[in-house]
């Protein structure tokens, strides 16, 4: 049985079997739109400062007009109470281009702001990844930010389910580790936690980040650098992570074994745990 979703479009709260955006929404009909996915967590979402900073970012990069913030909060807002509070979830908010020409060139009509929420089901404890025959570039004009754009995630994640794997890992042009459809990607190496830079082509995810940041704080060495994809075959452990998964160890890439959780990623696992829960918008 698929979970309710609750739906808000444009400031009114709607059936998720309904129409309720326009069919030539420019998100629909090029992609021309950003968003956010944040975990909810009894009933308040995770990190929220953080995500909207980087929602702003992206509209910005993909050139659409300053956000409707007080908008923003309304849909957020309207979902989480709209029924029981959702102890574990996912909330995502969209804003597109608005209704606009069938081609790329935008129109001159107000964005439209969607924002959704469901229950989702905890994380598994562990996951396996399978590298595409696809990459990012890294010189792509929408490098980094957080488009409606996905169709290249469907397609690669629909290339790891079918090989037993939960998500797909990309390199990008110039062979380099990049990320996968939605996590970050890291590896341990001598003990040492790495994880390809942002100028790898990779989204700046907030759990990234946040992961970073809280490691370094206890002492764990991280260090952001350029990694040849080769790094998955000599590495001792790997994880991901994301807003929903947090920090998930991965136990195999394309049939290589690796602890899940080696010692490594086990330790940044429980700051994480104890950070996230000290801290609802660190």
């Amino acid at each position: 049985m698929r979970p309710v979703i609750r739906v808000w479009v444009n400031g009114d709260l709607c059936d998720s079997d309904r129409a309720a955006l326009s069919a030539i929404d420019h998100g629909v009909t090029v992609g021309d739109g950003v968003f956010e996915t944040c975990k909810v967590v009894r009933g308040e979402v995770f990190a929220a400062t953080r995500h909207r900073a980087r929602l702003r970012r992206s509209a910005a990069g993909l050139g659409l007009p300053a956000l409707d913030e007080a908008m923003l909060d309304a849909g957020i807002k309207a979902v989480l109470n709209a029924g029981d509070r959702i102890e574990f979830g996912r909330l995502r908010y969209t804003v597109t281009g608005g209704p606009g020409p069938l081609g790329s060139d935008r129109g001159d009509a107000a964005p439209s702001y969607i924002v959704t929420a469901a229950e989702a089901p905890r994380p598994a404890r562990t996951g396996s990844l399978a590298v595409t025959p696809w990459t990012r570039n890294e010189r792509s004009a929408v490098a980094g930010l957080k488009t409606t754009s996905y169709a290249e995630n469907v397609v690669a994640l629909a290339h790891a389910h079918e090989r037993g794997a939960i998500e797909a890992v990309f390199a990008n042009t110039r062979g380099e580790l990049c990320e996968c459809t939605g996590s970050n990607v890291f590896v341990v190496v001598g003990g040492e936690i790495l994880t390809p830079p942002l100028s790898s082509g990779c989204l700046a995810g907030i759990t990234r980040e946040l992961a970073i940041e809280w490691c370094r704080d206890e002492g764990i060495p991280v260090v952001e650098e350029a990694l040849p994809l080769s790094v998955l075959h000599t590495c001792s452990e790997v994880f991901i992570t994301s807003s929903t998964r947090d920090i998930l160890p991965v136990s195999q890439v394309d049939g290589r074994s690796f602890p899940a959780p080696g010692p490594v990623t086990a330790r940044a696992a429980d700051i994480f745990a104890a950070r996230s829960a000290a801290d609802l918008d660190p």
